[in-house]
């Protein structure tokens, strides 16, 4: 009888090729479960805690710092070592005065730096909106929700979120604090294809009619004007005149 399911284990040749590891050294490495991201775009939390900031020296260390709810991702405590953290997601580790945020760049995903005070919020893209009995469901790129009720289901005025804006979530409140349209002019960083990680001004998005809205052609261009195109699926707005967050420099990127 044939195999039934995903498999539990996840071998080092065939894990993601940003992932920080040593392919030849051990067979086995630890698969992110189940979670908010996909394997190919996340880091599982003991490869973060052991791998990269080497707080701990084994899995079995990495699991006992979990166990005493010393980190915090996006303000939540989590006990799971192979928790999958994503793109924006926000690392706090108080007891060490260590807040980190997973950006964008040419390697993959990378842990930035950041200041206590900019770990208090996140940045979520709206991908879709679906009316429910309740009002309106946004849902966002890192696998959560948001109910925004609404009057009248049929005409939610209330509503001012569209496809592809980027919400400011403070946290622990979960309120949000700032809404961003993804248009020219603004500020964004790509998160996909051969320019990951570029970051600058949007100045130009195609129109789209006969294709989807997310294969849209969009130029973005750095602060020396070089200009990079790429697909407004992979396109992530940061700010308006100035990014809301902090930007990993080669220096200071984990």
């Amino acid at each position: 009888m044939g195999k039934k399911g995903k498999t539990a284990r996840l071998k080092r040749k065939p894990a993601p090729r940003f992932w920080p590891i040593h392919r030849k050294e051990l067979p086995w490495i630890v698969k992110p479960s189940s979670g908010p991201h996909s394997l190919q775009n996340c880091l599982p939390l003991t490869l973060i805690l052991r791998d990269i900031l080497g707080v701990a020296q084994t899995r079995r260390e990495a699991k006992m710092i979990l166990a005493q709810g010393k980190v915090q991702v996006d303000g939540k405590v989590r006990r799971k070592d192979d928790f999958p953290v994503g793109l924006m997601d926000v690392i706090s580790i108080s007891d060490m005065n260590k807040y980190y945020r997973l950006m964008p760049s040419h390697k993959g995903l990378v842990l930035n730096p950041i200041s206590k005070e900019e770990a208090n919020f996140k940045l979520v893209r709206v991908e879709d909106k679906t009316t429910v009995k309740n009002g309106m469901q946004i849902a966002l790129h890192d696998g959560s929700n948001m109910l925004v009720k609404v009057a009248d289901p049929k005409n939610p005025k209330e509503v001012t979120y569209d496809t592809f804006d980027v919400l400011k979530i403070t946290y622990p409140e979960k309120q949000v604090a700032l809404s961003l349209k993804t248009k020219e002019g603004n500020l964004a960083v790509i998160t996909g294809g051969k320019n990951i990680g570029k970051q600058g001004k949007i100045v130009e998005i195609e129109k789209t009619e006969a294709k989807k809205r997310r294969q849209a052609l969009v130029v973005v261009e750095d602060a020396q004007g070089v200009r990079y195109q790429t697909i407004l699926d992979f396109v992530f707005s940061i700010g308006e005149a100035e990014p809301l967050i902090g930007l990993p420099e080669a220096s200071a990127v984990v």
